[in-house]
């Protein structure tokens, strides 16, 4: 197991300066960093001669060099909040506070990875910083120059983009369209911000005209939420099928909440409900599963089941038993579904100008 020793810099004797804190008794305290990161210019003004900070920063010392002028003064790797702050205090302007987030901010799939974000790569870094300023990109940092300087906040230390503005970012540099399907439908999901907001802000950065960005943005509007979910609603308009609801809440006449299936036609009564094995791996949520299901079935809700491989793979198995249920749920059966559909709008978005 790998011991990370965590040494600070400690100043040369010499009369504490005003702005130093000091003890009870008047000595001066050891600076502290946040995250043990540092840039040579707060360690030179810490008073940390040039020279001890080269030797220390070699190849096996005590401190690192992680990127041009930012220093970690730690032994063992970074983690993954440390390289987000490092890049943004690259990417800051030398003589402002890179943690007041006025000059850099971490923005793309960098910042959504630090929001908890599964798919968003950290990888490399995007810092936002305010143009015409330039900024060489190294060692997995990408300094992103706009005109364009969003509000920003801390997530654990680090100053970023809000999430509507970094989904933004990371829309407009990802290839893959089932990646930017993903990170964007966990952003909302996570209710980092609303669909009507992320389509807004894909608007007003002009993506809306690239294909990948524009179904993934008109999928949320309609209430779609994963990359399983979006197979589906293909595969579902490709078969001429009724346009469901997706993810409505379904509520008893009384006004208490039963669930919000993946799917559902109210004038039927037929849901579909898309199970990952990865959310439903322990006893505990497969039971928990079930129970929803139990709900629904007890009011009357007919329910087809399926995993997102199945969506993906044999979509034409799923297709088959929606229509048995959507023919059944048509006709006369008893008893009729006693819940009440809160679902969202169905909208279109315009086409984008080009």
């Amino acid at each position: 197991m790998t011991t990370t020793k965590r040494i600070h810099p400690t100043p040369p004797s010499r009369a504490t300066p005003p702005s130093r804190a000091t003890d009870g008794a008047g000595a001066s305290r050891p600076t502290r960093y946040r995250y043990d990161l540092a840039t040579r210019r707060q360690l030179l003004a810490a008073g940390v001669p040039a020279g001890t900070i080269t030797s220390r920063s070699r190849p096996g010392g005590p401190w690192q060099r992680l990127l041009p002028r930012v220093h970690l003064l730690q032994t063992g790797p970074p983690d993954r909040r440390q390289r987000a702050l490092a890049a943004v205090m690259y990417a800051a302007e030398p003589t402002a506070d890179p943690l007041k987030g006025d000059t850099a901010a971490l923005t793309g799939g960098a910042a959504l990875a630090l929001l908890g974000v599964r798919d968003a790569p950290d990888t490399p870094a995007d810092v936002l910083i305010r143009a015409p300023r330039r900024v060489a990109a190294t060692g997995g940092v990408r300094p992103l120059a706009t005109t364009r300087w969003p509000r920003t906040i801390a997530v654990h230390g680090v100053p970023g983009a809000r999430p509507v503005r970094a989904a933004a970012d990371f829309a407009a540099r990802a290839t893959d369209p089932d990646l930017i399907r993903s990170v964007l439908a966990q952003v909302v999901q996570a209710g980092w911000c609303h669909p009507q907001d992320l389509h807004a802000e894909l608007r007003s950065a002009r993506l809306l005209a690239r294909p990948a960005v524009r179904a993934a943005a008109s999928e949320l509007l309609v209430g779609v939420r994963s990359v399983a979910e979006a197979r589906a609603r293909e595969a579902l308009a490709a078969a001429d099928l009724p346009t469901p609801l997706w993810n409505a809440r379904l509520h008893t006449p009384e006004g208490a909440f039963l669930a919000s299936p993946d799917a559902y036609w109210p004038d039927e009564g037929v849901a579909l409900e898309i199970d990952s094995v990865e959310y439903h791996f322990t006893r505990d949520a497969w039971h928990a599963t079930l129970r929803r299901r139990l709900r629904l079935e007890a009011h009357g809700v007919l329910v087809v089941s399926a995993t997102p491989s199945m969506v993906r793979d044999t979509p034409a198995e799923v297709l088959a038993a929606l229509r048995v249920l959507l023919a059944l749920g048509g006709g006369p059966r008893p008893p009729r579904p006693t819940v009440v559909a809160r679902g969202h709008v169905q909208l279109e978005l315009p086409v984008a100008p080009q």
